[in-house]
């Protein structure tokens, strides 16, 4: 960011200031954000600080390509987010036989989401639908988050050390990359000084939140290509390049529709909310603009249409669609509390606290501290003669605002009064949005922010001398009181059951083939994924009853609902398997728990029922024994019950005496 010293009358500022000068393309967004980079040059920019100037020979070049010259210090950043990123998902690279602890089930979906991706272009699978698991309904892969844009170019690392090993080059990778792009972007779009952009992306990348969610969501934290949606978004009112802006901006959009939509959806209405007030306040001076803004982005909505168009219809009207989330989680609203509180990813944060103002681990979306608050409003006041920091305050207190879900609660108690959400949460689309999250759509605006401050300061510094002393110690002190009790933890890790050896071996191979399933007990669900895993060891080649995903609900008495499910409809043998496993008592097993469970089998197809050590086994072993009156044979480390000739037979019948 550099500063011009004129105010918004096109008049030197007065005070303490160097002779102006005229302002530069890198300058542009006409220095309401000093450099933007959008290359038309401003007549009269406003300053972000109008009353100082820096001289010339501090100033950045007219002419040069965003990406200029790498130096030391350009390296030195970079190689700072690979080793907080390596720091961080340590725990993970030193214990390989251990998975995250916060939100397991996300992880296994994900290495699930990984070997699908390498089928695809092993097997030429079809990308947006599978039956590999929850067969024989199968999963909307465009609804569940497939991370194709992640899965498919990582392939040889699937392939070559398998999913698990996957997931964590995919975690550690997007917190990595995603602090580079913002480092890069900020460093040549939008502040002069490297540090200033360090210290924004640090924040963008490492905020609570984001380490949140890098408990079980690499999707989530893979955000590399926000900066360069946000670079590009503002870059489309150059004028005469509608259509190469357009398409670079269509490619960054579909690239990032097959990491995850919902960071798209967000980052789009921020950057909506952003651009017409940005549109309102230039009007006059800039009318030029809008025309030319228009432009581009027609043609980027027009190409991105066309490509998502089928995709997008598979996720919203093909196969085992959903319409909304649970309604449960539609009510999943950041506490008020947890705007000031610090968050349990933080070295000043407190579990129990974060426990009351959270819904889960993985959804600590808020908790940026007092520290961080205080010091976000008085940038916001420090540098409010600043148009387009002002829409930045704006666009982070719409966004709390929605995060507070139907209901706005405090530290926990439910204060009755309706939030913005309790009108949006049915609405197509926006049902399907998780409330609290836009808690950590406020993370990049206050990186953004921070950025804009340093910068500020720094060219404070340069500008007058005299100020040096208090200045360095005034930004130090604030930015290091704000941010140094954000500072990340390690991400908590657990063992995991291993993959059995009747998977890794093959042994299952003899009994599943093209027309038949295996079975665990329990189906897998979120409380149980290890079958996820194991079909995704076996690079899907093993297909699976059952699954941890989002489904259509499919309630017989109001087929007309199909808002999702993390799990597939009840079935009789599936129900009583997770109730033995919940610590529920074995009811008795009689002829028509026999005849339910052998039509459950043969709508499986399954050709085995794979029952492993864990919590109840002996219990859902002596129920599955009842039930198909057979004795499980001893297999690679799990009871096995060959149930084909049961299945395949349509004259066989289960028949037995009454178990109590």
């Amino acid at each position: 960011m550099t500063i011009t010293g004129i105010d918004s009358t096109g008049k030197p500022a007065g005070g303490n200031v160097l002779p102006p000068r005229q302002a530069t393309e890198a300058q542009d967004l006409d220095a309401e954000l000093a450099a933007f980079g959008t290359g038309v040059a401003p007549a009269a920019p406003a300053s972000v600080v109008p009353d100082v100037e820096i001289a010339p020979e501090q100033q950045k070049p007219a002419q040069r390509r965003w990406w200029r010259r790498l130096d030391r210090r350009d390296v030195l950043a970079t190689l700072t987010f690979i080793a907080i990123a390596l720091y961080l998902t340590a725990p993970l690279w030193l214990n390989l036989d251990h998975q995250l602890r916060d939100d397991p089930q996300d992880q296994a979906f994900f290495e699930w989401m990984m070997a699908h991706g390498a089928r695809v272009l092993t097997d030429g699978a079809y990308p947006f639908f599978s039956d590999r698991m929850n067969y024989p309904d199968g999963v909307n892969m465009m609804a569940n988050t497939s991370v194709l844009a992640v899965s498919l170019p990582m392939t040889p690392v699937t392939l070559l050390f398998g999913p698990h090993v996957a997931f964590n080059v995919f975690l550690t990778l997007a917190l990595a990359l995603t602090g580079v792009s913002w480092y890069f972007v900020l460093s040549r779009a939008f502040v002069a000084s490297r540090l200033a952009a360090w210290v924004g992306a640090l924040f963008c990348t490492f905020a609570p939140s984001m380490i949140s969610h890098a408990g079980g969501h690499p999707n989530i934290v893979s955000q590399f290509l926000v900066p360069l949606i946000i670079w590009r978004t503002l870059r489309l009112r150059e004028p005469g390049r509608a259509v190469r802006n357009g398409l670079i901006m269509a490619a960054l959009l579909v690239w990032q529709a097959f990491i995850n939509l919902e960071i798209l959806f967000m980052t789009a209405v921020g950057l909506g909310v952003f651009c017409l007030i940005m549109a309102v306040v230039r009007r006059r001076e800039r009318h030029g603009e809008v025309r030319s803004f228009l432009r581009g982005l027609v043609v980027a909505g027009t190409v991105t249409l066309a490509v998502l168009a089928y995709p997008l219809a598979v996720q919203f009207f093909g196969p085992q669609s959903y319409h909304g989330l649970p309604h449960f989680v539609r009510n999943f609203g950041a506490d008020l509390g947890s705007f000031t509180a610090y968050s349990s990813h933080s070295i000043a944060g407190n579990s129990l606290i974060a426990e009351r103002l959270a819904q889960n681990p993985a959804e600590e979306n808020a908790f940026f501290g007092w520290g961080l608050v205080i010091l976000f409003f008085g940038l916001i006041v420090w540098m409010r003669r600043t148009a387009a920091v002002l829409a930045l305050g704006t666009v982070a207190l719409l966004f709390a605002a929605m995060s507070l879900g139907p209901r706005i609660f405090l530290n926990g108690i439910n204060t009755g009064i309706p939030g913005i959400w309790s009108v949006l949460h049915s609405v197509p689309v926006l049902n399907s949005a998780v409330p609290t999250r836009w808690a950590m759509a406020i993370a990049p605006v206050v990186g953004i922010l921070l950025a804009l401050g340093v910068q500020r300061a720094i060219d404070l510094v340069r500008a007058q001398p005299a100020a040096r002393g208090p200045v360095r110690v005034a930004m130090i002190t604030a930015v290091a009181m704000a941010l140094v009790p954000l500072a990340p933890v390690q991400l908590r890790t657990a063992p995991m059951a291993p993959v059995p050896e009747f998977v890794t071996s093959g042994a299952w191979k003899q009994y599943v083939d093209d027309q038949h399933t295996v079975v665990t007990l329990p189906l897998p669900d979120s409380s149980y994924p290890d079958p996820l895993r194991w079909t995704a060891t076996t690079g899907q080649d093993m297909r699976i009853a059952g699954a941890y995903a989002l489904l259509p609900n499919q309630n017989p008495l109001n087929p007309g609902d199909r808002t999702a499910m993390f799990s597939p409809a009840w079935r009789p043998t599936s129900g009583l398997m997770a109730s033995i496993r919940q610590g529920n008592p074995i009811p008795e097993i009689n002829d028509t728990r026999r005849e339910m469970t052998l039509a459950d089998l043969r709508y499986w197809k399954a050709g085995a029922v794979v029952l492993t050590p864990q919590i109840r086994d002996v219990e859902m072993l002596r129920a599955m024994t009842g039930l198909l009156g057979q004795q499980p044979a001893w297999q690679g480390g799990a009871w096995v019950w060959d149930v084909r000739h049961l299945v395949d037979d349509p004259d066989a019948v289960l028949t037995g005496p009454d178990i109590g």
